[in-house]
């Protein structure tokens, strides 16, 4: 069986792996855990997972080039999400080591999470909710209706798309601004992002995170949005300028927002912008789920089997540089 170095802490492996993808890891590997408590990374990794040929990592272990240039017997380094962009692939592929990631199986779970911070920051659930915590009758307000309002998705990926089936479905109607995807459904109107912001009164950020798309939604993004315009990121945080953000929230358009990542540890939103009056924030759970999770676990043990029975794994990404494959029988 192969030795492989499971990377998660023990918080990172109840959240995301669990018990029932070890039990089927342990069934084609020989797993070794990351005892430590702490994240580990660079040659620190490389010597915690010698003489083991793979590293399943999670989101919070780069791959860096200290870990492949100190890791002779390391044959495949394997990310547990889809977000490869804390591992140094090039780095990886000049030592011959083959890199993987996970398919996106939390779709439900970040929709859902969507749409429920939308219900949230339309009727105001939880500003009522902590008024009746801290022993206080909350003012009633206004609310206002998913039913006929106007959705604005950023971004048409995998997410978008089962977001924009949901609010449908609830008498939304839905823009999209994707330079690269144009939407199959003729009732979804593709258009570009300014005139998305222009139209809409709830705005999702679901765009992936590049070196272009740094600062995405910035100050003349959001002075393009509507007056009363909602904001979500479900994304990541370094698409928004936060102090653009902020000023919008404190001077218009913008009537709140609701953010599940941001530029904290762990891509999770900044305390002192979700701790504004119109901002909820939950800590990075839109794929906390364990549907969700299992799904890119067993992606990881599925690879792991391909590995040991001599074929290219799912979800490679380097592999016509990934030289050691040779050393499992496997040919790039």
């Amino acid at each position: 069986m192969l030795p492989v170095f499971l990377a998660h802490t023990d918080a990172m492996f109840r959240n995301y792996y669990g018990e029932a993808a070890l039990v089927a890891l342990s069934r084609v590997a020989e797993v070794r855990r990351n005892t430590t408590g702490r994240h580990l990374a660079g040659r620190e990794l490389a010597e915690a997972a010698q003489g083991c040929a793979v590293i399943v990592s999670d989101r919070m272990t780069p791959g860096e080039a200290g870990t492949f240039a100190h890791a002779p017997d390391l044959v495949a380094f394997l990310r547990c999400a889809v977000d490869i962009r804390t591992i140094d692939v090039p780095a990886a592929s000049a030592h011959g080591v083959l890199v993987t990631r996970a398919t996106p199986g939390f779709a439900d779970a970040v929709a859902e999470l969507g749409i429920g911070m939308m219900v949230d920051l339309a009727r105001g659930i939880g500003r009522a909710t902590a008024h009746y915590h801290r022993g206080e009758m909350p003012e009633p307000r206004m609310g206002r209706q998913l039913a006929g309002a106007t959705l604005g998705i950023l971004g048409y990926g995998v997410i978008g798309r089962r977001l924009a089936a949901i609010a449908k479905a609830l008498g939304m109607t839905v823009v999209v601004a994707d330079p690269h995807v144009t939407p199959e459904d003729p009732e979804i109107r593709h258009a570009p992002l300014h005139e998305v912001l222009a139209a809409s009164d709830f705005v999702v950020c679901l765009v992936v995170a590049t070196e272009e798309t740094e600062n995405l939604l910035d100050a003349a993004a959001f002075a393009a949005m509507k007056p009363g315009a909602l904001f979500v990121n479900l994304a990541r945080g370094n698409l928004v300028d936060e102090a653009a953000l902020r000023h919008a929230l404190d001077h218009g358009p913008l009537a709140g927002a609701a953010l599940d990542v941001g530029r904290a540890p762990d891509q999770m939103p900044t305390p002192s912008l979700a701790a504004h009056p119109k901002v909820i924030a939950t800590p990075h759970i839109g794929g906390l789920t364990p549907q969700a999770i299992a799904h890119q676990a067993f992606d990881t043990v599925r690879q792991v089997e391909a590995l040991a029975a001599g074929r290219l794994p799912p979800g490679a990404v380097n592999a016509p540089h990934a030289y050691r494959l040779g050393r499992l029988g496997v040919a790039p």
